[in-house]
């Protein structure tokens, strides 16, 4: 985001999030629950697993393809489908998938060895120039960014915090029986008005939600407000000590008047067709490259994590209010081609972002195996992360959340030497 969004008097900024039973989100779920799996029979496992699925009103069909080291036996796909869709709701041909008579496609093979060439060992030790046990090399080629702020206790962009709350909200009542009429797929948007770079309040709040057939618009209209919208808001208003509303926020809830056919019968899903949902809901950059169904070695799950973990840390430790942080890396190749921070001009007087920068290099090693080394990466964690954001997880200890190093951050950018 750019300093002209500091300086704009007003703006007005959207983000969308999710429901964990929305058909692009079922099929991150999928490709996470076999990286998981994979990692649970070895840290070392190779995994890039995408996952389709679709059904209509005779045919439910779900389909899990890739390479995976070590092998996936047909049966463990077909299983960790079913406890996925499960686990979300989809249990029943009136949701929107028939799962007791769906088939279950898998098509895997192992990874390619040529790939495996630069990650098992780097340019760089390929070369002489190994300094230690660290320098394996970038699973692919490609740029990340990682993004914080201090506009939320998650150090997230308001908008989309706001957006993922709700949906975390709507996924909660309908599986605890509050508004027992939920179905498994939905959407939030949440606008909010900034001035001077600071959100200000929520100009409009869009939720969409799949629903039984025999529940009316208004009935769905006031429960959503009162259940989902009214607490979401009024919690994030209380941390702020100020209202997030005023009587000129307007309220959309399910504007099409019905949404009953939804989930894989309502639209098709594929892995990573959600990734600015997944990341910082379009306020920040982003690479291009999706997480879901990857393992740490590829640089696009791993190094945009790293790149948060680093951008958090500069929040955390007040250098800036805002921060992104790009890195960039060659296949084979361990140390990242580039680092680039941006801070908007919000840096804390007398430093700037090269300043940031030589202290993130001195703080922070970012090649891949330190990466998956500092943030203990080859574990299976990732299918909680499918839904709902990998980024500001109050629900989640994840580790690329965390601001241990803010301190040494702190110091070592304080140890740069003053700019002539």
């Amino acid at each position: 985001m750019s300093t002209t969004f500091q300086r704009s008097a007003k703006l007005l900024f959207t983000s969308e999030s999710v429901t964990e039973g929305h058909p692009d989100k079922i099929c991150d779920q999928i490709s996470d629950a076999v990286l998981d799996w994979a990692l649970g029979q070895t840290p070392a496992a190779r995994v890039a697993c995408e996952s389709g699925i679709k059904a209509d009103e005779h045919r439910s069909w779900a389909a899990v393809f890739g390479e995976v080291t070590p092998a996936v036996p047909d049966e463990v796909v077909d299983r960790l489908v079913r406890r996925v869709l499960t686990r979300i709701g989809y249990t029943d041909a009136a949701t929107g998938f028939d799962l007791a008579n769906a088939q279950i496609v898998s098509v895997l093979s192992r990874q390619s060895v040529d790939i495996a060439l630069g990650v098992d060992q780097a340019l760089e030790a390929k070369q002489g120039n190994l300094s230690d046990d660290l320098d394996t090399g970038a699973g692919d080629q490609g740029m990340m960014f990682g993004f914080a702020c201090d506009e939320t206790p998650e150090l997230m962009p308001m908008p989309l915090a706001l957006a993922h709350r709700l949906t975390r909200r709507l996924a909660q009542v309908r599986h605890d029986g509050t508004l027992p009429w939920l179905r498994p797929d939905g959407k939030s948007q949440v606008t909010v008005e900034y001035r001077h770079g600071a959100p200000v309040r929520v100009d409009t709040v869009v939720i969409s939600t799949q629903h039984a057939h025999d529940i009316s618009q208004i009935e769905i209209s006031e429960a959503v407000r009162r259940v989902v919208i009214d607490p979401v808001l009024d919690e994030v208003g209380a941390h702020r000590s100020t209202s997030l509303r005023d009587e000129h926020t307007r309220y959309l809830i399910n504007p099409t008047g019905r949404f009953v056919i939804g989930g894989p019968w309502g639209d098709s899903g594929l892995t990573g067709r959600k990734i600015i949902v997944d990341s910082y809901g379009g306020m920040a950059r982003h690479g291009g490259g999706a997480f879901s169904g990857k393992d740490p070695t590829k640089v696009d799950r791993s190094a945009a994590y790293a790149a948060r973990w680093v951008a958090k840390t500069v929040v955390a430790a007040g250098l800036a209010s805002r921060c992104e942080v790009q890195l960039a890396y060659a296949i084979g190749v361990a140390r990242p081609v580039s680092v680039n921070v941006e801070t908007f001009g919000t840096e804390r007087g007398g430093i700037g972002p090269e300043d940031i920068q030589r202290g993130i290099e001195q703080t922070f090693d970012l090649r891949p195996s330190a990466i998956i080394a500092a943030l203990d990466l080859r574990r299976p964690i990732y299918e909680a992360t499918a839904a709902y954001g990998h980024f500001g997880r109050l629900d989640l200890d994840l580790p690329w959340e965390r601001t241990d190093r803010a301190a040494a951050l702190d110091a070592a950018v304080a140890a740069v030497p003053a700019r002539a």
